[in-house]
C-alpha cells in the first residue's frame, strides 16, 4: 500500500523508449521523406491542433479516443526533441528532465518544508515560486546586460483571445494588479461598455449599418470583452471553458432546430424570424427536459 510518495515504486517505460527510438528512425535518413523535412516551424499547427482534439475527447467523455489523442499529442513533443536533438539543441531526456525540475520546484509542500492545506494555497504557493523564479531570471539578466523578460512574455501570444486575456489577467494579479471586489469589476465592465456605444456612435456606418473596419470600435470591443474575463476570474470561472460549454449548448440547440425544420420538409433558411424563434424555444424545452 502507498502511504507517500516516496513509497511509489516508478516502473521502467520500455515502450516510451519504443516509440522515440521509431521517431528516430522516420528522421533518419533513410527513413520517411516527409518526416525528415519537417522542422520545428513546418509543424507547429500540429502540436496546437493535436491538443485541441485531446480537449474535444476529455470534454465529450470519449476515453477510448482520448488515449488516441494523447498519443497524437506525445508524438509530436517526441518528434520536436527528435529535430532539436538532430542539432544539438536538445533531447527528449532534457525535456524531461527540465520539466521534472521545475515541477518539483513548484510543488514545494510535496518534496520540500512549504505547507498547503488546499488547492486555493497550492495556487498561491505556484505563484510565488513562479515570481522567485522570474525574479532570479531578473537578476542574472542584469548581471548579464541582458534586458529583463517582462512578466507576460510567459504568456504566448499564439494562444487563442480569450485563454490569452485569462493568463494574462493572471499574472497581472499575482503582483497585486487587482480590483478590490466583484462590484468594482462589474463597474469597470459598464464603463467599457458605455465606451464601446460612444464609439459605436460616432464610427462610420456600412448600408448594413455596422461599423466599418473601425478600429475605435474593434478596440472597445475588446475591451469590454477583456472585463468580462476578470469578472469570470473574479467569480472562480474560468472563462475558456464557460464559452466553449455555451458553443456546445448552441450547437446542441441548433441541431435540434434543424432537426425540427427537417422533418416538417422545410430548410431553417426558408424560415420567419417568429418561426426560428418557436424553434429555438422547442430546443430550449428539450433541454431542460
Amino acid at each position: 500500500m502507498v502511504s507517500t510518495w516516496r513509497d511509489i515504486e516508478v516502473q521502467e517505460h520500455p515502450a516510451f523508449d519504443e516509440f522515440v527510438r521509431t521517431i528516430a528512425c522516420l528522421r533518419a535518413p533513410d527513413g520517411c521523406p516527409w518526416d525528415r523535412e519537417q522542422t520545428h516551424a513546418s509543424i507547429a499547427r500540429n502540436m496546437v491542433e493535436e491538443a485541441y482534439e485531446a480537449v474535444d475527447t476529455i470534454e465529450s467523455g470519449d476515453v477510448a479516443h482520448l488515449r488516441e489523442e494523447l498519443g497524437d499529442v506525445l508524438m509530436q513533443v517526441v518528434l520536436h526533441a527528435q529535430i532539436a536533438a538532430e542539432t544539438g539543441e536538445f533531447t527528449i531526456d532534457d525535456v524531461c528532465r527540465d520539466v521534472n525540475e521545475k515541477i518539483v520546484r513548484r510543488h514545494p509542500h510535496v518534496f520540500g518544508d512549504a505547507a498547503a492545506g488546499d488547492s486555493s494555497e497550492v495556487l498561491e504557493l505556484w505563484d510565488q515560486v513562479k515570481l522567485a523564479e522570474k525574479g532570479a531570471a531578473d537578476s542574472a539578466a542584469d548581471e548579464a546586460g541582458e534586458q529583463r523578460e517582462s512578466l507576460l512574455d510567459g504568456v504566448p501570444k499564439a494562444f487563442p483571445s480569450l485563454l490569452q486575456a485569462q493568463k494574462i489577467s493572471k499574472k497581472a494579479v499575482s503582483v497585486g494588479f487587482e480590483w478590490d471586489s466583484l462590484d468594482d469589476v462589474w463597474a469597470q465592465v459598464d464603463e467599457e461598455v458605455a465606451e464601446l456605444k460612444e464609439a459605436f456612435a460616432r464610427a462610420p456606418k456600412n448600408a448594413k449599418g455596422k461599423a466599418a473596419d473601425d478600429a475605435d470600435v474593434e478596440l472597445e470591443m475588446g475591451d469590454v470583452l477583456f472585463s468580462l474575463v476578470n469578472v469570470a476570474r473574479k467569480m472562480g470561472v474560468d472563462a475558456e471553458s464557460a464559452l466553449r460549454a455555451t458553443c456546445n449548448k448552441f450547437r446542441s440547440r441548433w441541431s435540434f432546430m434543424e432537426g425540427a425544420a427537417w422533418a416538417q420538409g422545410v430548410r431553417l433558411e426558408d424560415l420567419s424570424q417568429p418561426e426560428l424563434e418557436e424553434l429555438w424555444r422547442q430546443a430550449k424545452a428539450a433541454e431542460r427536459a
